[in-house]
C-alpha cells in the first residue's frame, strides 16, 4: 500500500484543495478536507465541484489501488443535502472487479455523519503499474 499512498501524493489538484488521504486497502479508500471559505459557491454552501474533486480523489486511490493504473471512464454523482463548514469525508468502496473493468461506490459524509453526496464511477484497467 505504500506504492498507492506514494502514487496519490503527487496529485498535485488534490493537495491544493486540501484533500487528505486518510486509508486504502485493496479496492477502497477514504479522504477528507476540511471546509474552508475558498470551497464555497456564490449561496455560502461547498461547490459541488469541491466536493466531486474528493469524491474523484477517492475514486482514484481505490481503483489504482491494485497496483495498476485505473482511469475513469464513467462517473455520477448526486447531491442530496448541502454542507457549509466542518469536513467532509468520502469513503470509496469497489463493487466490482475484473481484468479490464472495475466499479466504485463512493459516500460523501459530513462531520454528523449525514450523507452529502453520492458518487459512482467505473474504470478502465490497464496493465502498466502505478509509478
Amino acid at each position: 500500500m505504500k506504492n498507492i499512498k506514494k502514487f496519490m501524493e503527487k496529485d498535485q489538484f488534490a493537495k491544493h484543495n486540501g484533500i487528505e488521504l486518510l486509508k486504502v486497502s485493496d479496492g477502497a479508500a477514504t479522504a477528507k478536507f476540511q471546509i474552508q471559505k475558498e470551497h464555497l459557491n456564490g449561496v455560502g454552501v461547498v461547490h459541488g465541484g469541491a466536493i466531486f474533486a474528493l469524491a474523484d480523489f477517492v475514486f482514484a486511490a481505490a481503483s489504482n489501488s491494485h497496483g495498476t493504473i485505473a482511469l475513469a471512464i464513467n462517473v455520477s454523482i448526486s447531491y442530496l443535502k448541502a454542507a457549509r463548514k466542518g469536513f467532509l469525508v468520502a469513503e470509496a468502496t469497489e463493487l466490482s472487479i475484473n481484468p479490464k473493468l472495475a466499479t466504485y461506490s463512493v459516500h460523501i459524509t459530513d462531520e454528523s455523519d449525514d450523507l452529502v453526496a453520492v458518487f459512482q464511477g467505473m474504470v478502465y484497467r490497464k496493465k502498466d503499474p502505478i509509478g
